[in-house]
Formats: C-alpha cells, sequence, structure tokens
C-alpha cells in the first residue's frame, strides 16, 4: 500500500510540473525572444522531455504494481482517453522541440541569431494546443477514478 502511495504521489508531481514547464514555455515564447530567455526555454524543453519519460514510467508502474490492479486501468475507457490526450501532447510537442533545437545551433554558429516572429508564432500555436489538450488529462483522470469502466 506504501509503494502504491508512492508511486500516486510521484506521478502527481511530475504530472504539476510538466504543466508548469509547459505553462512557463507558454509565457516565454513570444515575438522578440531575447536570446538568454530562448536559451532557458530550450533548456525547460529537454527537462520537460525528461519528466514526460518518468510520468510514463511511474504511469506504467501504477498499472503494473498499483493497489488497484492492471484491469482497474485496462478496462477503463477514461484511462484510454488520458492515455491518448497524454500522446497528443506529446505528439504535438515534438514540432516545438524540432524548433528549438534548430534556433540553439543557429545561436551557436551567431550569437546575433534572433529568431523570426513568424516562426515564434508557429512555435506558440503547438503550445497553445499542447496546453489545451493537456488540460483534458486531470478531467479525465478524475471521471476514471470516479465512474470506472
Amino acid at each position: 500500500m506504501f509503494a502504491d502511495f508512492v508511486l500516486a504521489s510521484l506521478h502527481h508531481v511530475l504530472v504539476f510540473t510538466l504543466l508548469a514547464i509547459l505553462a512557463t514555455e507558454f509565457v516565454l515564447v513570444r515575438p522578440g525572444l531575447p536570446t538568454e530567455t530562448l536559451l532557458r526555454v530550450i533548456r525547460l524543453d529537454a527537462v520537460y522531455g525528461a519528466i514526460s519519460v518518468a510520468v510514463i514510467t511511474i504511469g506504467v508502474a501504477r498499472v503494473i504494481w498499483g493497489i488497484k490492479g492492471w484491469e482497474a486501468y485496462v478496462y477503463n475507457v477514461w484511462f484510454w482517453h488520458k492515455i491518448g490526450a497524454f500522446l497528443i501532447v506529446g505528439l504535438l510537442s515534438i514540432a516545438p522541440t524540432i524548433r528549438f533545437m534548430r534556433w540553439r545551433r543557429s545561436v551557436a554558429s551567431d550569437p546575433g541569431y534572433a529568431v523570426s516572429d513568424a516562426e515564434i508564432r508557429a512555435v506558440r500555436r503547438f503550445i497553445h494546443a499542447e496546453a489545451g489538450i493537456f488540460l483534458l488529462i486531470p478531467v479525465f483522470a478524475a471521471v476514471m477514478a470516479r465512474y470506472g469502466a
């Protein structure tokens, strides 16, 4: 029972950390993005990816070793909605990450590099979509916990 508590607590803390990082990217990625802020966003995005992997790992551990048992999850339609939303957020995060990596290379080769406003707007559309879908995850989790299959 203690292991379930630890896994659940870690899972929730990591998910809230993901949301905080996404919100930070949402605020920082704006037209006129200074190089210093760009480099901070790139580091944050790397942490976002690492924490996403940790969320998946802890989530799988909860399904396997959690007190509810794997059947409580795999036969629950809301669990799959939650997983689907997480997957969509992950897929949406690929485009900004690729852009961030390009921008990092551009700054490395030209310290005066400035990201165009058009590129910033394109990345912001993905971040907005990620945030919108991300908000569905706790909703699906709440429905999953209350109404089961």
